[in-house]
């Protein structure tokens, strides 16, 4: 997991997948001129040949080239579906987070940061503001390039290690509104429910959820653990974003050819080295977002999104066996 500079490798080269499809790939509803900016000098080397075309020679060279193109190709349809979703929420939440009025939870009250800025963003979050929280949020770059969240707090949880490496990087690099809430939590050990409120976010005020590359480096229990967190903290209006990926009879075939590709040509590929703990039908996610008081609103594939956007279509398996799943708060009954 660990990369350069401390980041997770996974989240590098989904960074440069997504700095490789900025401005080239349906450059009218994909924008993410952030992407390059939170890669040091050693990772846009790559990105900068592929931008460029220009592949390079060597078998090892080459499948690193391979690597960040195809990852580029997912992370356009991925990334627009979960923008879009998140763009098409914030006017009925925020509706719904002004009508919530002013004040702390009286659940949370007690994890409140303090007003001169204690706690893990500083000031309490505004009353009449939605809130967005992305889980696993490693070099995600919303809270810096989307202007919609201007006057939404941002909350990006991630382990503490991940996120002293990503301030590094940001750099000078200015948010589009107050700096995102970094919540710091290992998975493995601490209470999200408990670190989400000591940052301030409010469960009477709606809120946008996204869960995007983490799914699958889960177990089902750890998956259904979350959900009830994300149901507790979760008003009425909220809306869930979860990307996930189905069952695929030749994907340990795949990983098995990456590994050795990997090992022949002495180049390392980060996705052959996270675990893969679980995979989900359809049926299966809305059951376990609808237990938790989600209803489903769409839920499409890549590759049914890469068609919708004229994107490159050339990797169908990795694009048909990765999923958006929409899915919003359903009022609890009267």
């Amino acid at each position: 997991m660990g990369g350069t500079g401390g980041a997770s490798r996974t989240a590098v080269m989904v960074c440069q997948g997504r700095a490789v499809a900025h401005g080239r790939l349906a450059p009218d509803r994909f924008d993410d001129p952030t992407a390059m900016a939170f890669l040091l000098p050693v990772e846009r080397g790559i990105v900068d040949e592929v931008r460029a075309g220009v592949a390079p020679a060597g078998w090892g060279p080459r499948l690193t080239f391979e690597m960040v193109r195809a990852c580029g190709e997912v992370m356009a349809p991925r990334t627009v579906a979960i923008d879009e979703a998140v763009r098409q929420a914030l006017p009925t939440i925020g509706d719904l987070a002004t009508a919530a009025g002013p004040g702390t939870d009286a659940a949370d009250a007690e994890h409140a940061p303090d007003a001169d800025g204690g706690g893990s963003g500083g000031g309490a979050v505004p009353a009449a503001a939605a809130q967005v929280v992305i889980l696993g949020a490693g070099l995600d770059g919303r809270a810096w390039r989307m202007a919609e969240l201007a006057a939404t707090p941002v909350f990006e949880v991630d382990h503490p290690a991940s996120q002293r490496d990503k301030r590094d990087r940001a750099g000078e690099l200015a948010p589009v509104g107050s700096s995102p809430r970094f919540v710091p939590v290992d998975f493995s050990r601490d209470d999200l429910a408990a670190a989400l409120a000591a940052a301030g976010h409010r469960r009477s005020v709606p809120t946008i959820w996204i869960w995007e590359g983490v799914v699958p480096y889960l177990t089902r229990g750890e998956v259904a653990r979350t959900l009830r967190i994300v149901g507790d903290r979760s008003a009425a209006g909220s809306r869930l974003i979860v990307h996930y990926h189905t069952p695929a009879p030749s994907a340990p075939l795949g990983r098995w050819a990456a590994r050795l590709l990997s090992a022949l040509s002495r180049q390392s590929n980060p996705m052959t080295r996270e675990p893969n703990r679980s995979v989900w039908t359809p049926a299966a996610m809305r059951r376990a977002v609808g237990v938790r008081g989600f209803a489903v609103a769409r839920d499409d594939s890549l590759l049914t999104l890469a068609k919708d956007l004229a994107t490159p279509v050339q990797h169908r398996r990795s694009l048909r066996n990765g999923r958006i799943l929409v899915a919003d708060r359903v009022p609890a009954p009267q």
